[in-house]
């Protein structure tokens, strides 16, 4: 099991690494058109857009150096967590804008991160 949530973990961090580079590198706009789905940029302001980029980097980070280092690896499980909940967010931003084969995308990498969560607080903990 604990190789399972590795792999699980190390598909999130790497996703969201590269999700979140893209929001804090690209402007609004070349992020708007770079990406086929990710026209949901349109609601928000690009400060809320680099925002987001932070916090997927910082839990892209939390889910991997806590474990490599043995340093307070009780944040791995709450970084998971917090994907929970931005993909919580995301998926209901997708609904609301009736873009329903991408919220059963977010929907994929909610249940991934529940999975993480639930993993490393119950199944397999450090």
């Amino acid at each position: 099991m604990n190789i399972i949530v590795w792999i699980v973990t190390i598909f999130l961090a790497v996703g969201f690494l590269a999700g979140g580079l893209s929001m804090l590198l690209l402007s609004k706009e070349r992020f708007r058109n770079a990406f086929e789905g990710w026209h949901y940029a349109e609601d928000f302001p690009a400060g809320f857009l680099k925002v987001i980029g932070v916090m997927k980097v910082l839990a892209a980070a939390g889910l991997i150096l806590p474990a490599v280092t043995g340093t307070a690896t009780w944040l791995v499980p709450l970084a998971a967590l917090g994907l929970v909940l931005l993909m919580t967010g995301a998926t209901t931003t997708r609904i609301i804008r009736k873009e329903w084969g991408s919220a059963a995308g977010d929907l994929v990498f909610w249940s991934l991160a529940a999975f993480v969560t639930v993993g490393r607080l119950e199944l397999v903990p450090f």
